[in-house]
């Protein structure tokens, strides 16, 4: 189980710790359960690419919590409400697709802050304790935790990626090198644009001081992400790395049968 409590990943993840996560795809509480109890320092329930409704989100964000590992929503849109839902259910942060404009930057943002933005106001769900936080206990507390990473996967946010590194709110970056290769009508995630993008978006969120983070399949992946400052990572998803663990059986029971 992580050492961490998932209240602490705003801090850690902005202090640039080093930080291992994985995509959450199948909509019950048991994986969590398992890469939280293994260690994982987050997991992001995708709520985007995913068959998750509120109250499977809702699950998934207790089981994050019972295993002690920080519960990451990457919403579906970003609008008011989603956010609004995932953060009053106990999310300890969200990740934001498609954040392609300083405008969005700052919608989201003051979605997602009470002090200084426009997020609605309730102690009563889990993230106030259901009522055991007074008023500005619970305004403290939410806004010192939740994690705001945007998501940069659009050509033309490449165009403003230092205008919008630097909107105060905005925690870090998740770079999305699948949509940009798909935007940008690339070969792979691996060529030579997207690299360039990837180092783009490193280099601006370096000179404002956040961390990015970016999803790979495995950790052999990591080397030059890490050269270039990357210092959270979402390996997989517990899909994937299901289908990983269940071909490797099915290769080693094949090579014994050949045998």
């Amino acid at each position: 189980m992580s050492t961490a409590r998932p209240s602490e990943f705003r801090q850690r993840f902005l202090k640039r710790e080093l930080l291992l996560g994985s995509f959450i795809k199948t909509p019950t509480t048991h994986s969590i359960e398992i890469l939280g109890g293994m260690g994982f320092d987050f997991v992001v329930i995708d709520e985007e690419h995913a068959p998750f409704d509120r109250v499977t989100i809702d699950n998934g964000l207790l089981a994050a919590r019972a295993v002690g590992t920080a519960g990451i929503v990457r919403v579906a849109e970003p609008t008011p409400a989603k956010l609004l839902a995932v953060l009053d259910d106990g999310a300890a942060g969200v990740l934001v697709p498609h954040v392609s404009s300083v405008e969005k930057a700052k919608a989201i943002v003051s979605a997602c802050r009470y002090r200084g933005g426009s997020r609605g106001f309730s102690n009563s769900p889990r993230a106030g304790g259901y009522g055991t936080l007074g008023m500005w206990q619970h305004v403290e507390a939410q806004d010192k935790s939740v994690t705001v990473i945007a998501m940069i996967e659009d050509p033309e946010a490449l165009d403003v990626i230092d205008e919008i590194v630097a909107i105060d709110g905005l925690d870090g970056f998740f770079v999305g090198r699948g949509d940009l290769s798909v935007a940008m009508g690339a070969q792979s995630q691996g060529a030579p644009e997207i690299q360039s993008a990837t180092e783009k978006i490193a280099k601006a969120a370096a000179a404002a001081g956040k961390p990015v983070c970016v999803m790979i399949g495995s950790i052999a992946e990591t080397p030059p992400f890490r050269t270039m400052g990357v210092t959270s990572f979402i390996v997989a998803s517990d899909q994937s790395l299901m289908r990983q663990a269940a071909g490797k059986v099915l290769t080693d029971f094949r090579e014994m049968a050949a045998g």
